[in-house]
């Protein structure tokens, strides 16, 4: 399983990038997608690092 942005609701501020220990977001065209490839949704982790930061409410949801 894995993680998806809602690019309607993504204001491209970054911050999910910064903080995906994976390296799975990345910039696609102006705003954020996620590499569901690349996706473990933080495992081993308490809470998936792009949540934790995101500033839009509802804007990552599990793909």
């Amino acid at each position: 399983m894995a993680l998806k942005i809602i690019a309607s609701a993504c204001t491209g501020c970054s911050a999910c990038e910064a903080q995906c220990p994976n390296a799975a977001i990345s910039e696609k065209g102006d705003v954020l997608a996620i590499d569901p490839k690349k996706c473990t949704m933080c495992e081993g982790l308490d809470f998936p690092q792009c949540l934790s930061v995101c500033p839009v409410d509802d804007c990552i949801v599990t793909a």
